[in-house]
């Protein structure tokens, strides 16, 4: 039989090897070759990435999701309608389009889709924010016990009810700290409660364009925060249906192991365990964020992780013990079936944070990968657990948490699939235990750096190293032994396993502690601009999925991304929302207005600066006398005042172009200066100034973060003022 060649005949006269162009004769007699089609050229990259495009799903969708979060007016029903309709016509012509432009076609429907998907839970978790503040009894039912950044106990309460308020205005949850010890309470959920508290609007950023806690508070159908110094008293012992039931088996396990195990190492048993961490101190968990092991208290991936696989290497391991059995039934199918129960057991224990429901979805879909007779551990699984947990809690995108874990895990994957390439298998076998907890610690924590440090300011150096001598003993030692100990604790034998979970978390911290006092073990880094974050992600996840030599963009792109960071600027006024506290930055750092006091809003934003120094140590070049400070910004003078004695010591602004008050001035019109006092700044909350020549431009918080259902303008109040430059005798703002 001979051979056959067939001409193409798509071009007459050409070959099928010279697609690419027509041949020209060139001065030197070779050939040379027109520049490709783009359209071609194009086509080609994207049927190169046929059977890798599954993991773009969940990219694209958690781009519209980012597109949505990024908006500073909500969407309207006419445009996502018109969106929607889009969304489908482009899934329509997908198929149309073939498989080399229909992947872009259906890229864009996806992010439409998530787009839509995060307008829509928006809406369906909407409920009441107390609009005012309140001061009186309140009464709720307990569904949740935490503490605060202060170390004071607190008590989230549903089925609020609030003296002289209908109960469609009534926040459908609030948030109570005790701010004094109550030992004759013993709170569990479940247990309706009575007390007199004082109640706030969730707050706002301490500055324009920072963390807005409302957002947060809104997803989680959180109306009010507020204080309460008066006594709680229960007014109906616990009850309630089974997800209370298993809160107070949660509680009643925590303090079952806060008993068993005293001290700081009982609070990091108990948090590992039910993810309650009101029994861990501050000065424990100051160190342990020092030292990068905070992610050991946080019930995630990792926690999730070590107690599936410990499940099922056992039950794998007893299955091998029976040859019988191993030889008729598959052990990692049945130690799959039987770790997933499980898991959604430690799951409903945990409290089923947004942190531990992200690491069950993670958990289920590995389980399900080794059930189905997939890889447990591809990007496929890691994309799949991503649009599980975007489709059930789209803000779960902008967590901090769901960042770092999927960062993490992407990072790891991609980094033992280069390693798996290019490290032939048997070498260093003697090794390659320690090798590879040292890998995985260095890739896991590269992968998650820039997400800590952008989110919390600040980089542990020795994080490595805290990690490769604690984490091993977390998994090894820490959960297994406090299993143990709590199904042995009622038959009276769980003191051999109570002594290991004792030893084994005095040693995480002892680790954690002595990382924390090293010299330079920690550094502050400043907040990146805002779409830094989002550009780094992108890029980076371009050069892990994309196929071929265009991957190598993403590194572009993230040495761009990390180019803009260094390259931030702060701004040179900060005005808190109370009006209680101002920062004006000079050649030593940031200067504030009075040496302690107000010291959540100090403490932002002088690790948004990226400095270390406490509070007291930031007072220049503020001339502090008493309740007044002052200082010099560009040419302009600056007057904080705070309080009503410190006001009616002035007469009119005494020279100042701007002057801050911490309540609320009768005259302010006629001062002639611009006053911000508690008026105006409960419009424009926080306020940025930026010298612009002999100017001043002042933006307010409300203003950037723009009309959306979480904020005042989103609910019909009146929208913050326009950015504003102020000139010496300026007024009229806002």
């Amino acid at each position: 039989m001979g051979l056959q060649v067939q001409q193409c005949r798509d071009s007459p006269g050409r070959g099928a090897g010279q697609v690419q162009g027509t041949p020209q004769a060139g001065d030197d007699g070779r050939s040379r070759l027109r520049p490709a089609d783009p359209l071609a050229a194009v086509s080609r990259a994207m049927l190169a990435q046929r059977g890798h495009l599954f993991p773009w799903v969940a990219v694209m969708a958690a781009t519209g999701i980012g597109a949505y979060f990024a908006l500073s007016v909500e969407p309207d029903g006419t445009q996502l309608a018109a969106l929607a309709a889009l969304a489908l016509l482009l899934a329509g012509l997908a198929r149309a389009l073939g498989p080399a432009f229909g992947p872009l076609a259906l890229a864009v429907a996806l992010a439409l889709a998530g787009f839509e998907l995060a307008a829509w839970r928006t809406g369906a978790v909407a409920a009441p924010v107390l609009g005012f503040r309140y001061h009186g009894p309140v009464q709720g039912r307990i569904v949740d016990i935490d503490r605060s950044a202060s170390d004071g106990l607190r008590l989230t309460l549903d089925q609020v009810v609030l003296a002289d308020m209908a109960p469609e205005r009534t926040p459908r949850r609030v948030r109570i700290s005790l701010q004094r010890e109550q030992p004759w309470l013993r709170p569990e959920p479940g247990m309706v409660v009575v007390t007199t508290a004082g109640l706030m609007p969730p707050n706002g950023p301490v500055e324009p364009g920072g963390f807005d806690f409302r957002l947060h508070a809104w997803f989680q159908g959180l109306g009010a925060v507020g204080y309460t110094q008066t006594p709680v008293l229960m007014l109906v012992p616990p009850e309630g249906g089974a997800a209370l039931a298993v809160a107070r088996l949660r509680a009643r396990v925590s303090a079952t192991i806060r008993a068993l195990v005293p001290g700081d190492a009982g609070g990091l048993a108990s948090a590992v365990i039910t993810g309650d961490r009101s029994g861990l101190s501050m000065a424990a968990s100051d160190a342990m964020r020092d030292a990068n092991l905070y992610h050991l208290v946080s019930i995630s991936g990792m926690h999730m992780g070590m107690l599936v696989g410990l499940v099922f290497a056992v039950l794998r391991g007893a299955v091998a013990l029976v040859p019988p059995v191993a030889l008729r039934v598959d052990g990692r199918k049945i130690a799959a079936l039987a770790a997933l129960p499980v898991a959604v057991f430690y799951l409903m224990l945990s409290g089923r944070g947004v942190a531990t429901e992200r690491a069950f979805v993670m958990a289920a879909v590995m389980l399900g990968a080794v059930l189905l007779d997939r890889r447990a551990f591809s990007m496929r699984s890691v994309a799949l657990g991503a649009l599980v947990v975007l489709a059930l809690r789209p803000e779960s995108l902008v967590n901090a948490g769901f960042q770092m874990s999927f960062a993490a895990v992407v990072g790891l994957i991609a980094a033992y699939a280069a390693l798996g390439r290019r490290l032939p298998p048997g070498r260093w076998r003697w090794l390659q235990g320690a090798l590879m907890l040292v890998f995985s610690s260095l890739a896991a924590g590269l992968a998650t750096a820039p997400y800590a440090a952008a989110q919390f300011n600040r980089v542990a150096h020795y994080g490595l190293v805290a990690n490769l001598l604690a984490v091993p003993v977390m998994g090894a030692v820490v959960m297994p032994a406090a299993i143990l100990m709590l199904l042995l604790a009622p038959l009276g034998l769980e003191e051999p396993a109570r002594l290991l979970v004792e030893w084994s978390c005095r040693w995480i911290l002892a680790v954690s502690e002595r990382v924390a006092a090293l010299a330079g073990a920690v550094s502050a880094v400043p907040t990146p601009p805002g779409w830094v974050l989002p550009g780094m992600t992108f890029a980076a996840l371009v050069f892990v999925l994309w196929q071929g030599r265009a991957r190598w963009l993403g590194v572009a792109g993230v040495v761009a991304a990390l180019a803009g960071w260094t390259m931030a600027t702060r701004p040179p006024l900060l005005i808190a929302a109370s009006g209680g506290i101002a920062g004006v930055m000079f050649d030593g750092g940031r200067g504030l207005s009075r040496p302690a006091g107000e010291g959540f809003v100090a403490q932002n934003w002088l690790r948004a600066d990226g400095s270390l120094r406490p509070q007291g140590q930031a007072v220049a070049p503020f001339v502090v006398d008493g309740m007044r400070a002052a200082a010099d910004l560009g040419g302009l003078h600056l007057l904080v005042l705070r309080g009503q004695r410190a006001l009616d010591a002035v007469s009119g602004c005494d020279g100042a172009d701007l002057m801050v008050v911490s309540v609320a001035v009768a005259d302010r019109d006629a001062r002639p200066c611009l006053v911000l006092d508690e008026t105006a700044l409960r419009r424009t909350g926080a306020v940025a100034g930026r010298v612009e020549g002999d100017a001043l431009r002042l933006v307010a918080a409300d203003a950037v973060a723009g009309a959306r259902p979480w904020l005042p303008a989103g609910r019909g109040r009146d929208p913050a003022p326009a950015p504003f430059l102020l000139r010496p005798g300026a007024r009229g703002w806002p």
